[in-house]
């Protein structure tokens, strides 16, 4: 059912891409159509770790504000901070996990450091998962007081295309 599903959505993802290419007047080259694939790959996976990620944040947020941060300005501050890294921490793990055995696979023969991958992967989710995300998040929330949850999800339009670049030309790239 999953495949049957994805193939449609590859279908119809490439059918788009064909008919801007066109309207362009471009060339649509194996390597840009392969690299479109992947993208759509990743953003499938982004949407399962973007449940993921947000649902970990927003349980962390209300833990924290519930048990350990009661005083506002503190959860606004330090609170939302600590729910982020939680919430990047595991959810990095999701999307490596997946990103390696769906997205970015391996062809025969080839060889791939998977511990060395998944630094990367950290190091690269870092960037926009914790450093960007962190502070995009304290200007949304402290500055322009926009809601904490939904600042959050702001946040993804920034990061999302920044991630497939740093995953793909970076931690999974082929050698």
């Amino acid at each position: 059912m999953g495949k049957k599903i994805y193939g449609i959505i590859e279908a119809v993802a490439l059918w788009c891409l064909e008919i801007l290419f066109k309207i362009l007047h471009k060339e649509l080259t194996p390597k840009i159509r392969q690299t479109f694939i992947e993208f759509v790959k990743f953003g499938l996976v982004g949407v399962s770790n973007t449940i993921i990620s947000t649902a970990i944040n927003w349980a962390a947020i209300y833990i924290l504000e519930k048990t350990v941060f009661t005083d506002e300005q503190m959860m606004n501050t330090v609170g939302i901070l600590l729910a982020n890294f939680i919430a990047f921490a595991l959810s990095v793990l999701w999307s490596f996990y997946w990103n390696n055995k769906y997205v970015f696979t391996k062809k025969d023969g080839e060889k791939r450091n998977v511990w060395a991958a998944l630094f990367k992967t950290y190091c690269s989710y870092a960037v926009t998962g914790i450093v960007l995300n962190s502070l995009m998040l304290l200007l949304w929330v402290n500055v322009l007081h926009i809601n904490k949850y939904i600042a959050t999800i702001v946040n993804l339009i920034v990061n999302v295309p920044i991630n497939f670049f740093l995953n793909k030309l970076w931690a999974f790239k082929k050698k």
